[in-house]
């Protein structure tokens, strides 16, 4: 299988506004929108894909109803993924119910005290809870579904939202027989977190030009200086650029070196220490944000050039080329209906035949940057991942892809250089295709 690949280039970073030095006196915004302008469009693929998506899944899952049952600051993690924005809490107690109609559309109802309003019906409010209650308990009964989902879930922790008491309240409020009705929805849950629309599938190169100009911003002498700045300084200044942007990062990002002298235990897939950034020493980062609902996740590596050397030793571009190859070694194991564990079986089978030591442990990636869908091995699980390695690979769905390579390193006496690489991509149901392109070149800090 090929892998489209849309290579980066400098010029890629210029068309977004990174002309000259970067320094925090001018910083571009990347064609970032403020919050205000994001609501129409988060709102108009939330509509989209209650209307068109949402049908299809609970089809394929087997679903009558859905309840998405909530209370205030202890919401269910699927629940902000299907709200209007502006929300940041569900008010009181929020119930939200999916309904199948005889024609395969979904009916979308809102019980609770506050109305959601479209794209959402309000089925009932006011202020008694017990009156909310009756009023679901209603609601089930005239449409008498046969097969009612509830997010509870031993394998996916995002389909097991509905806490202990609201699952009891629901329980004292059905109707007599009701009960044997009610099935995990983990299937929809994880169905409808990865699966991606043509129009959420078209912002995401934007994330990865944000992410890769923020890296390339950080991995410059305008950040770092050697000999004085230190990686943690840098790991910082990447998560203050992302939020003076607006985007909120999810998690804190990481910047470690390597550097002659530093060996690395075999067993181990990560190499790297912080602390102060030298010439010579090589520079990992691990960076992730969230931006229009969708969350990112990038893994880049850079360059300290020593003062006589006017480029990249040939052994540093060499080891990144082995992790380009292992990249594509992993990207023609992507075929629909593979599970995560056999994708990553066959990915080492053939990593070991290429001569190549590697380590896989890519996921999903979506509304949360662990997102759920097929376990691609984990950094310290290189064998099958029970459960949610088990998930078969579906079309219109983003990973990040994630590991690394050891290589020995010339320049280095032939010590050892771990590669560690994280790029987004899309799997169309045919080919895997970076989202941004990928690293191919090394960041250079001078």
């Amino acid at each position: 299988m090929l892998v489209r690949v849309y290579g980066w280039v400098l010029g890629g970073i210029l068309g977004l506004g990174l002309v000259g030095p970067v320094g925090r006196a001018a910083l571009p915004t990347l064609g970032v929108l403020p919050a205000h302008d994001r609501v129409e469009i988060e709102n108009q693929i939330l509509s989209d894909r209650l209307e068109a998506l949402l049908p299809q899944l609970m089809a394929e899952t087997h679903l009558d109803m859905w309840l998405v049952l909530n209370r205030e600051y202890a919401e269910d993690p699927v629940y902000f993924t299907l709200v209007p924005q502006p929300t940041f809490a569900a008010r009181r107690t929020t119930l939200l119910v999916f309904a199948r109609r005889p024609d395969g559309s979904v009916e979308r109802l809102a019980v609770n005290r506050y109305p959601l309003g479209p794209p959402y019906t309000s089925a009932w409010s006011g202020g008694n809870l017990e009156a909310q209650w009756q009023a679901l308990a209603q609601l089930i009964t005239a449409r008498n579904p046969q097969r009612i989902g509830i997010d509870v879930s031993d394998t996916w922790p995002e389909a097991d939202g509905l806490s202990a008491s609201l699952k009891e309240r629901l329980a004292q409020h059905l109707p007599k027989g009701y009960a044997v009705r009610l099935v995990s929805s983990a299937d929809l849950v994880v169905r409808w977190f990865e699966s991606k629309t043509a129009a959420e599938l078209a912002l995401y190169p934007q994330l990865g030009q944000i992410t890769r100009a923020v890296v390339a911003e950080a991995f410059s002498v305008q950040v770092i200086k050697p000999g004085q700045t230190t990686t943690d300084e840098v790991a910082w200044y990447i998560r203050e650029r992302f939020e003076s942007l607006g985007l909120k990062p999810w998690f804190m990002p990481t910047v470690d070196r390597q550097r002659q002298g530093l060996r690395c235990a075999e067993a181990v897939p990560h190499c790297g220490e912080e602390g102060l950034i030298e010439p010579g020493d090589v520079l990992h980062t691990d960076v992730g944000f969230c931006y229009l609902k969708l969350c990112t996740d990038v893994q880049e590596m850079a360059y300290v050039p020593r003062a006589d050397e006017v480029a990249v030793p040939e052994g540093l571009q060499a080891a990144l080329a082995v992790g380009n190859r292992w990249q594509d070694l992993l990207a023609a194991q992507f075929q629909l209906g593979r599970t995560g564990n056999e994708i990553l079986a066959d990915t080492q089978r053939a990593a070991v035949s290429a001569g190549i030591q590697s380590w896989t442990y890519s996921h999903p990636l979506g509304y949360v940057g662990h997102a759920p869908g097929p376990t691609i091995g984990m950094w310290d699980n290189q064998g099958p991942t029970v459960g949610t390695g088990d998930w078969p690979l579906h079309a219109s769905t983003t990973y990040a892809i994630e590991g690394g390579v050891r290589v020995s390193l010339p320049e280095w006496d032939s010590e050892p250089l771990q590669i560690m690489l994280e790029e987004d991509a899309v799997f169309d149901g045919q080919t895997l295709t970076f989202l941004a392109g990928r690293q191919t070149q090394w960041h250079v800090v001078q």
